[in-house]
């Protein structure tokens, strides 16, 4: 497979985590805190989330079928998920829930709850790292790329962490919103493509 192949996986990582929408709110939670503090935050996050995506990207496969799920029924209810996922950064339920999320969070150290989880590896992140993994027939060279698709991802999260103040003054509100929604609209399209596959997996259509 070319590299071209594997801009989907990133597109479809990058709009579940949605660092851009995650910038604000990470703004918020490190507020009082010294430059290099939030870079620490910042880097104890990502790191967290790498180990955590990281561990069901290689073994959420064996679990699913431990539990006797097949890679179909659950790329079927993947897609499901992201679409809800989907609905609600196109209407701003997401947002909310976000911010609910931060508000209960404890001031001190908002690294592993609730930067890394589960506004980072959260549900869709997880179920997403396991479809894409699920795909090719688990190859090893695929799972390895989409690994380093994921780090990628992450890395762009840690950035944009690190630039969360000026980016939020250049994009506004508006903007934030703006960009959320057309995230939205792509995940949805890829939500349905999953749903889509897993139903010619089980050779319904």
């Amino acid at each position: 497979m070319s590299v071209a192949d594997y801009i989907p996986a990133f597109v479809a990582l990058f709009v579940v985590i949605d660092p851009i929408g995650m910038a604000p709110l990470f703004v918020a939670l490190t507020a009082g805190q010294t430059a290099h503090e939030r870079r620490i935050v910042a880097l104890r996050a990502c790191l967290v989330a790498l180990g955590i995506l990281t561990l069901f990207g290689i073994a959420g496969e064996a679990v699913l079928s431990f539990l006797g799920i097949s890679m179909p029924a659950f790329r079927m209810a993947g897609g499901i998920l992201l679409f809800l996922t989907a609905l609600d950064m196109l209407f701003e339920r997401r947002s909310q829930r976000r911010q609910g999320q931060a508000d209960s969070a404890s001031p001190d150290d908002p690294s592993v709850f609730p930067l890394a989880i589960p506004l980072i590896a959260g549900p869709g992140a997880i179920a997403t790292m396991i479809l894409l993994t699920g795909q090719d027939g688990g190859d090893i060279t695929h799972v390895l790329l989409i690994h380093l698709v994921m780090a990628l991802v992450l890395a762009v999260v840690l950035t944009l962490f690190l630039l969360a103040t000026p980016l939020e003054r250049l994009l506004g509100p508006t903007g934030i919103n703006v960009v959320t929604r057309l995230l939205g609209m792509l995940l949805a399209a890829l939500s349905v493509q999953f749903v889509i596959d897993g139903m010619r997996d089980l050779q319904v259509i």
